[in-house]
């Protein structure tokens, strides 16, 4: 048996880490938002609430274009658990209310409950208030400017690694290369995961985590499933993802050249000061989030990209040149564009702690507000002729503001969209500076767990 056969020992208090975050943080219980009335709220479906979360879970692409439709700019949606309130806003003002909202009051972390067992309780996407502006504040020298700039040569050499493998005349799922392109990325630019057989261990651990399906995603709010077929296996590689996360993080805490490293994991370790630095457990948690946050999202909108340019001989030639002569911009507003064209994210919510007035609806606390992406970015009144592929929106220009929300808006903003419109582009000069590219066939979105992708995976043609 080899040294990868045999799994590693974990220490002793990694298992009861990973036992601790699942029963602390059940997307359906525990601390809860507070109880909410259902009086005076905007219209919506008189489905039962099962049906309508999962017509919005795995159907969303026709779902809400639907109700947007059927009841307007403003409408209710009823989910689990309890037929809590969802209401979804379709308009640039209501964007920026929402955005701009008391963050007191306006709580973004009970809205990504569902994610808590995956994420952790200290994940920036997950907190909120004080604690949230702690580990924004910690986190954000990693994304800044000076930052990406030191991490867009290691971006640029995996970038030219996956390329290499490729050959004139190969056809493929984009989609699919692009996943281990940017995975590579999250381990070695934002890990600083070194050791071949690490890397080895966290690849497939890594893919079974972020390739759950919304019914495993669901089952984390009943701990009974947990028992049974994907459900157990799921929490299975749960608790040795973290085993692998955790050994990382206390490897690299005693690393001699711990402060000349410029991973993110590294700068993370050194943020702060001697009295506020970050633990294990929001490193693993903060990790965790990037990963998710910041793998598959930035691998499809890089494929839906392939998809738009291999399907458009003038773009494409626009954009071949642009890796040709360093044009960034360009490539940048192709990426935009994919993007805008095909969210990868339906929408940004936050959980109303108190009442509030949005768009003019008088709202009680406990309900779940926010913009719907899909909407914003297929308005015709936002972006004119909404279903063409045309990246001069973005050149010299960008357009009206919270019509584009891919990375959300206001003090909650990704913070690693900087990160992933950095990293897109190389991948795309890339690419495009090597090979022609040829999209075979149509596609359309689906909905892989909280984010859609194309269905047939966005197969292109190589030349």
């Amino acid at each position: 048996m080899t040294t990868l056969d045999r799994p590693s020992e974990p220490r002793p208090d990694t298992r009861d880490l990973t036992a601790r975050r699942f029963e602390r943080m059940r997307p359906f219980g525990g601390e809860s938002a507070p109880r909410f009335e259902t009086r005076g709220l905007p219209p919506g479906p008189r489905w039962p609430v099962w049906a309508q979360s999962v017509a919005l879970l795995r159907f969303r692409h026709h779902f809400v274009p639907r109700m947007w439709r059927r009841y307007g700019d403003v409408f209710t949606v009823r989910i689990v658990p309890g037929g809590r309130p969802l209401v979804l806003f379709t308009r640039p003002e209501h964007a920026k209310e929402i955005f701009a909202g008391d963050p007191e009051v306006f709580h973004a972390g009970k809205g990504n409950a569902i994610l808590g067992p995956i994420m952790g309780e200290h994940s920036l996407l997950l907190q909120d208030s004080s604690e949230h502006k702690r580990a924004r504040a910690l986190l954000m020298p990693a994304f800044n400017g000076h930052a990406l700039r030191g991490y867009r040569g290691l971006v640029d050499e995996v970038a030219r690694e996956e390329v290499g493998r490729w050959h004139s005349g190969d056809e493929f799922r984009s989609l699919d290369r692009m996943n281990a392109l940017t995975l590579e990325v999250i381990l070695r630019v934002v890990f600083g995961v070194t050791d071949e057989n690490r890397l080895v261990e966290l690849r497939p651990c890594v893919n079974r985590t972020v390739n759950i399906s919304p019914a495993v995603l669901l089952g984390w709010g009943y701990p009974a499933l947990q028992r049974f077929g994907p459900w157990k296996k799921t929490v299975a590689n749960a608790y040795r993802l973290d085993e692998l996360i955790y050994a990382e993080i206390r490897e690299r805490r005693t690393a001699v050249d711990l402060d000349q490293r410029t991973d993110v994991l590294s700068r993370l370790i050194l943020a702060g000061d001697d009295g506020d630095r970050l633990t294990d457990e929001e490193l693993r948690d903060q990790l965790v989030t990037l990963l998710l946050a910041g793998h598959e999202t930035t691998a499809t909108a890089l494929a839906w990209a392939l998809h738009e340019l291999g399907r458009d001989r003038a773009q494409l030639a626009r954009a071949r040149e642009a890796a040709h002569t360093g044009d960034d911009d360009h490539l940048e507003a192709a990426l935009k564009e994919a993007m805008r064209l095909h969210p990868v994210i339906p929408m940004v919510v936050r959980t109303l702690m108190q009442p509030a007035t949005v768009g003019g609806w008088d709202l009680p606390a406990g309900a779940t507000v926010g913009p719907s992406i899909l909407i914003a970015h297929g308005r015709a009144d936002n972006h004119p002729d909404p279903e063409r592929f045309d990246p001069d929106r973005f050149l010299g220009q960008n357009p009206p503001v919270n019509t584009w929300i891919p990375f959300g808006g206001g003090v909650r903003r990704c913070i690693g969209a900087g990160f992933s419109l950095m990293e897109g582009v190389a991948v795309l000069r890339q690419i495009l500076s090597t090979y022609d590219v040829t999209a075979i066939g149509p596609d359309r979105p689906k909905v892989r767990n909280i984010t859609s992708v194309p269905r047939r995976g966005s197969r292109i043609r190589v030349g």
